[in-house]
């Protein structure tokens, strides 16, 4: 079994009412006294008086969460964050931040970055100078650095190199690969050939926005928000301008609306007003399935089509469904 999930250090900077965690931020200064407001997992207290002395000087709550996200990274609190922490496989180390306006809902974010350590910062570029959500990898780093970031560097550390070299001696235990065969050994891997059943499953491919930056990760390969499924409930997916979808998991949204009890065409049109209250210029759609086969599609700012095959159908039926 893997160890737990690295210390991810997330802040939640409120000024106006309380919101969920995960870098969500408010935006007016209250007036009963109980705001600004700092909230972070874990007891990185150093991290936490950095956030907070920015909100307090009357910085902005995306400039307060950028601060003491940062300040964790310089402190590499738990050992999981920032440069000189959890190495990967391969001893190497890298970074994954993430920066959310709640007022907005706009997002930026990078993954797997290499050569660059300052992973809040990045996030905050990626949202401020680029309409896409996520970048990943080295584009990632190459689009940091171009924006005024220092780098490349190593990120990695003795501490982080000794952590991995004790890892290999252990034959690569506890590792995050399954259905591998050598299982508890180094490698190579070769795949373990098992039956892989389910009645309910979704699946995506897509090329991405064209003239994308370099390294953009759109919604197609996010869980929630291109697609999801729940034998339990049904499924659900989308299609649009992922980078703004991603910011909502509407695929996700819907399935739990299922859950609830909501028929489809009222879960989908329900998961696509909550986009449009906040970006009525989105182009998008999403199609839900309940578990009884009931389908419907909602979709704004174009006109959405959808096919579907039953036993009850002689070929491919194909759905048109209007903008609301």
């Amino acid at each position: 079994m893997a160890e737990r999930d690295p210390s991810t250090s997330a802040f939640v900077v409120l000024f106006s009412s309380l919101l969920l965690l995960t870098v969500v931020v408010g935006e007016e200064v209250g007036k009963s006294g109980r705001f600004p407001l700092v909230v972070s997992t874990w007891p990185f207290v150093e991290a936490v008086r950095a956030a907070w002395r920015a909100a307090d000087n009357g910085l902005s709550s995306i400039d307060a969460v950028v601060e003491g996200c940062s300040a964790c990274e310089e402190l590499r609190c738990d050992g999981t964050v920032g440069p000189g922490g959890s190495p990967d496989e391969h001893g190497e180390t890298t970074i994954d931040a993430l920066v959310m306006d709640g007022v907005t809902m706009e997002v930026g974010a990078v993954a797997a970055m290499r050569y660059v350590k300052d992973g809040i910062r990045a996030a905050r570029l990626v949202m401020k100078y680029s309409r896409h959500t996520l970048l990943v990898g080295e584009w990632a780093s190459a689009f940091a650095i171009s924006m005024g970031l220092p780098g490349p560097v190593n990120l990695s550390s003795s501490e982080s190199i000794k952590k991995w070299s004790d890892w290999k001696e252990n034959y690569c235990q506890p590792n995050f690969r399954k259905n591998v065969i050598p299982e508890n050994d180094c490698g190579p891997y070769k795949p373990k050939h098992d039956t892989e059943t389910g009645r309910i499953a979704v699946g995506t491919s897509t090329n991405g926005a064209t003239y994308k930056i370099p390294g953009r990760v759109g919604d197609g390969p996010i869980a929630g928000s291109s697609a999801y499924a729940d034998d339990e409930v049904g499924g659900c997916g989308a299609t649009g301008d992922g980078d703004i979808m991603m910011r909502f998991l509407p695929c996700y949204q819907v399935v739990e609306s299922m859950r609830l009890g909501m028929e489809p065409e009222r879960a989908a049109k329900d998961a696509i007003s909550r986009i449009t209250r906040k970006f009525p210029d989105f182009v998008g759609a999403v199609v839900a399935v309940n578990k009884n086969g009931s389908h419907a599609g909602a979709c704004h700012g174009w006109t959405f089509q959808y096919s579907v095959r039953d036993p009850d159908m002689d070929d491919v039926q194909v759905f048109t469904v209007l903008p609301s």
